[in-house]
């Protein structure tokens, strides 16, 4: 085991990737993302937690909870509770372990409600537009602190 835990949470409707709109979200499901993100933290010596839920308060209860557990940092895919949730805006303010937004499409280029992003507001960086690839920039960047 290793001393540096990343929590890997992604919110609502992630659990049908690879299904749900292709053409946006890609033909990988969230477990192809989850054996990269594993190989890859391997590499870099980093243990994953890695979590879906399609209710908010699971993912206000799991940051609290990386916390708690001395997370190194925490990987978050909100999908839409990015761009709705004040809850998840506090609860990222609420705890000292660093935050990365992440999403595989980029918000900025689709319909004007995803431009206003709550969990970018307190995120310590965003990570977006890149596909799956995005889970393993915002990995090595939490490797980095």
């Amino acid at each position: 085991m290793t001393d540096k835990l990343v929590y890997v949470l992604n919110g609502p409707n992630l659990n049908l990737l690879g299904l749900r709109e292709p053409e946006i979200y890609g033909t990988q499901t969230l477990d192809d993302i989850a054996g990269m993100l594993e190989d890859r933290a391997l590499e870099l010596g980093i243990e994953i937690d890695m979590r879906q839920s399609n209710h908010e308060g699971h993912l206000v209860d799991w940051l609290h909870e990386a916390q708690a557990q001395g997370a190194h940092a925490v990987l978050l895919n909100a999908a839409a509770y990015t761009h709705t949730s004040i809850a998840l805006f506090d609860a990222i303010k609420a705890i000292t372990t660093p935050v990365f937004e992440v999403h595989l499409s980029d918000p900025h280029t689709r319909e004007s409600f995803r431009h206003l992003s709550y969990v970018g507001m307190a995120a310590k960086e965003t990570f977006q537009g890149h596909g799956a690839q995005s889970y393993v920039l915002a990995l090595e960047a939490a490797a980095k602190l």
